[in-house]
């Protein structure tokens, strides 16, 4: 692998983590997942610049993002065995967005995965809630370990060849 870490906006993603990149985007495993399978793909701009919100994305980077997600989305459904998708973009602060770079979330969904199949966006909500405060202040964290992360991305790097 060519680097250790990406960018995700002021975070760092290990390298092991992520599954499936482009020359303008990767996508990896999800830190605290809401369902199975539940990822994030981003975009991964060469000149480092930052993209905070979707009307920033000039027509290729968004003909980019549209396209891998279609891809991977396509490839996790079959993979989980799952009947449906969820792609969940939160675009700007008062939308939940807690990572100020354009990402998309892809969820699997099955039959009665949520009582409420809009349920999904409060439990997206509060997973993003818990992770910002347990980015900003250190305590005891219940995420998943690297090695977990990595087990998933080895099975996810198999189908994106």
């Amino acid at each position: 692998m060519a680097v250790e870490y990406y960018d995700f906006g002021p975070y760092k993603i290990h390298h092991s983590s992520v599954f499936h990149t482009t020359d303008l985007s990767f996508a990896f495993v999800n830190l605290r997942p809401a369902v199975t399978g539940h990822i994030l793909f981003s975009l991964m701009l060469i000149k480092k610049r930052e993209v905070k919100r979707v009307a920033d994305l000039t027509d290729d980077e968004n003909v980019e993002l549209w396209r891998i997600a279609h891809k991977l989305g396509r490839q996790l459904e079959s993979y989980h065995n799952a009947t449906s998708l969820t792609f969940c973009i939160q675009d700007g602060p008062q939308a939940g967005q807690s990572v100020p770079h354009v990402h998309i979330h892809i969820l699997p969904r099955k039959n009665g995965d949520f009582e409420n199949n809009d349920d999904i966006y409060d439990l997206i909500n509060e997973k993003e809630k818990e992770l910002k405060r347990k980015l900003a202040v250190d305590l005891e964290r219940k995420d998943r370990s690297l090695d977990e992360m990595a087990q998933e991305a080895d099975a996810y790097r198999k189908f994106v060849l």
